[in-house]
């Protein structure tokens, strides 16, 4: 449990909130909702500890441990995968590290020590955890082969996925997470779903995922009006919640004001005559005792995105022609050709890797095709929207300002303010130095440039990344409205269904350039890359020897199963086998007499077979799960 009590945070003149007592209990999610700038992040590092209240209590008990997403990968960049996911359970970690330092050291073996920390890797189950964050990372999409790798070998995006598994390896007592969905495709997201709703410690997580909100919260905490309001259920039972009751503050507000202009019409008309002087005066009582509550400022503020071209394109916006590029042995895109006309709005679609930012990198000229080539159409004017707002990385010290007048030199200070006011920069946010501004912030000063600038063909990879729900509303508004050529990638399907009139989908098999709207491609070709559960079962069908089989003589399927039968029983006792001698061995550990004088060798000797037996235990898992998958094939009905 974790409890606040009076909290309250402000920066200048600008509350965040205040008076805040809220209670957070064990077996709960919390979804932690608000507009960008509400005080959602600085709420979830108060409760973390890493900032201290500035007023009020937080109470966490000394035995609760917390689990808190890092997004300094930096630190780790040399050491491995494995390592870096393991390393959320420090304590035990570390202790497995010294106990390989001991054994591989020339010094004087210390048997004392070593004895030591066998009993904390022990007492924490310390043996389980290489395997746990083993089954971890593989849920969040980084596969078992790469397991050993540095980290430094993985992108950006992918770093901060081994981040989030090095806070779940340490299966805390309680989860902070600041939107942990960032950088994680949809199967990705549906494990992290899975895994949170079993999970059975408290979780306070921020997200701007509806559908992510929706399937794991059981409470949702609403940062706004100056405080944090908390509402059971997911999130869309918090948004027809919220909304009832200030409709009925503002309906109670209405009623009050009523009898107030109803009273004071009396006093007004009747004050003057002597006969209803005494009605009058008990009328202005009754106006004196009625209070009308004074409803907050919401913080949720809604932008303004206006896109215009300056000049149509020609009718060809776009060719690309016979592209490949491949990373070292790693070929992402072959031998693609597309055309887009003017007036498209295509949305690329496709599982992460596959290859759709590269393909937007290479159109806009970021990246160099290793074979084939890029021609715009007569008077294509691009505008390019990066998922990591690389527009920005030369800005350094420069102000806000400074950065959107650049777009537009001939233009009064005016012009530039008013397109700053439009995406919610005021007054003194114009001196703001580009480097300090947040995900969100950066996204809404790069759309207002697109503005400036007027292209005629928006090209955007994954434009709803850091933006908060009301923003991502404006976006779609506005695209709506614009009347040029629109080219994005996007995970977010209900952002995709409004937008596109053309869907490319990239698969390992190919392309599939399909002319009509997400729905229409949904009826046409089935292959719902952005609804979880469908990628699931497309997965799950995959996995199977055939979709469909070839009939046969029963007597030959039978014959096959009890086969796979015999060699998965023959897989599971060759596990339990190789599980009891580890066992043994942890237990040979705990002997005294094993750690005497000139026992070093002996215990390395019994170090590596334990390590041995577990890599062969693992081998034979992943033998014994492609039987079970094989079996389940060939059962009737699958």
């Amino acid at each position: 449990m974790i409890a606040v009590s009076d909290l309250g945070k402000a920066f200048g003149a600008q509350t965040l909130f205040e008076g805040v007592s809220i209670q957070f209990n064990p077996g709960n999610r919390y979804g932690l909702v608000g507009a960008n700038g509400s005080g959602k992040s600085t709420l979830l590092r108060i409760l973390s500890g890493e900032e201290a209240p500035p007023n009020g209590v937080v109470s966490i008990p000394r035995k609760l441990t917390l689990g808190v997403l890092s997004q300094d990968h930096y630190r780790y960049e040399e050491m491995p995968i494995l390592d870096v996911a393991m390393m959320g359970n420090r304590e035990v970690w570390e202790a497995m590290a010294e106990k390989e330092r001991l054994l591989h050291e020339d010094a004087a073996f210390e048997s004392d020590r070593y004895a030591e920390l066998e009993d904390v890797i022990l007492r924490h189950q310390g043996y389980a955890l290489e395997a746990r964050a083993g089954e971890i990372l593989e849920g969040l999409g980084i596969p078992t082969e790469v397991h050993r790798s540095p980290l430094s070998t993985l992108s950006g995006g992918f770093k901060l996925r081994v981040l989030l598994g090095q806070v779940l390896a340490a299966d805390p007592g309680a989860l902070l997470l600041d939107e942990p969905t960032n950088h994680l495709d949809i199967v990705s997201i549906r494990w992290l779903e899975k895994f949170l709703v079993s999970y059975k410690g408290l979780a306070i997580v921020i997200s701007h995922d509806l559908r992510f909100l929706d399937n794991v919260c059981t409470h949702i905490a609403d940062v706004d009006y100056e405080t944090v309001t908390l509402y059971t259920g997911n999130y869309t039972a918090f948004e027809a919640a919220k909304e009832a009751e200030r409709e009925r503050k503002e309906a109670e507000i209405e009623k009050r004001e009523k009898q107030i202009a109803g009273h004071q019409a009396f006093v007004d008309r009747f004050r003057a005559k002597a006969t209803k002087a005494r009605q009058a005066q008990s009328k202005i009582k009754l106006i004196e005792k009625i209070v009308i509550e004074k409803l907050p400022e919401s913080s949720r503020r809604h932008p303004r995105f206006r896109f215009r071209q300056r000049r149509p394109s020609g009718r060809t916006a776009l060719e690309i022609d016979s592209v490949g590029k491949a990373y070292g042995d790693n070929v992402v895109l072959k031998d693609v050709s597309l055309r887009v006309e003017r007036g498209d709005r295509l949305a690329i679609i496709g599982p992460n890797g596959i290859g759709k930012s590269t393909l937007l990198k290479i159109a806009v000229g970021d990246l160099a095709p290793d074979t084939g080539k890029v021609t715009w159409g007569y008077e294509a004017n691009p505008g390019y929207f990066s998922q990591d707002h690389g527009e920005l990385a030369a800005a350094g010290r420069q102000s806000i300002e400074a950065w959107l007048w650049e777009a537009a030199p001939g233009e009064p200070i005016g012009f530039v303010r008013g397109h700053l006011g439009h995406v919610l920069f005021t007054g003194d946010d114009a001196d703001k130095p580009v480097r300090a501004l947040s995900g969100g912030e950066s996204a809404r000063l790069v759309f207002a440039r697109l503005s400036v600038l007027g292209p005629n063909v928006l090209v955007l990879d994954e434009p709803t990344n850091h933006l908060d729900i009301e923003a991502i509303e404006a976006l779609v508004t506005a695209l709506n409205e614009y009347d040029g050529t629109l080219i994005f990638v996007s995970h977010d399907r209900w952002f995709v269904s409004r937008l596109a009139n053309r869907i490319l989908e990239i698969s390992p098999k190919g392309l599939n350039d399909f002319r009509g709207t997400y729905d229409e491609y949904l009826e046409r070709c089935g292959d719902d890359h952005l609804d979880a559960e469908a990628v699931l079962q497309s997965l799950r069908k995959a996995r199977k020897s055939q979709d469909v089989r070839k009939k046969e003589p029963e007597p030959k399927r039978q014959n096959r199963v009890k086969a796979l039968e015999k060699k998965r029983d023959e897989l599971t006792s060759l596990i339990e086998a190789a599980e009891s001698r580890v066992h043994e061995i942890s237990e040979r550990f705990l002997d005294p007499a094993l750690f005497g004088k000139g026992a070093q060798a002996e215990t390395r000797r019994l170090e590596d077979e334990q390590k041995q037996l577990r890599k062969r235990i693992e081998a034979l898992m992943v033998e014994w799960e492609q039987a079970e998958r094989e079996l389940e094939a060939e059962r009737p009905g699958a």
